[in-house]
């Protein structure tokens, strides 16, 4: 269960990469942001993290993550067993969690791959 909650937070870092700033294929990520997410991403040990890509990142958690749901995120990329932690709890609050955090990883292969 532990490479399944690695495998999200690399995907989520590794699905991306390149240095285009804008995006001509209709992507909605024009500027980059900084914050917890960033500031995990660019501390993580993967190969393919670069300011563009997590500054991406972040812009993705601004536009699908409360300020809470992305301080819990940013976590996941120090210690993958937390992210294996909330998807196997059975609470609500992290059940619900976990769909928005799904659809945020989703948005953030989709709108920073080639940054």
């Amino acid at each position: 269960m532990r490479v399944l909650a690695a495998m999200v937070v690399a995907a989520l870092v590794a699905g991306c990469g390149g240095n285009r700033y804008d995006r001509s294929d209709g992507g909605t990520v024009t500027r980059f942001s900084t914050g917890p997410i960033s500031r995990a991403c660019l501390s993580s040990d993967r190969k393919a993290r670069n300011s563009r890509l997590c500054g991406c990142i972040q812009t993705v958690a601004n536009q699908s993550l409360s300020g809470s749901d992305q301080r819990k995120a940013s976590g996941f990329f120090k210690d993958p067993q937390r992210a294996h932690d909330v998807w196997m709890s059975q609470s609500s609050s992290d059940d619900a969690f976990w769909e928005r955090y799904k659809v945020f990883a989703a948005r953030s292969e989709n709108s920073c791959r080639g940054y």
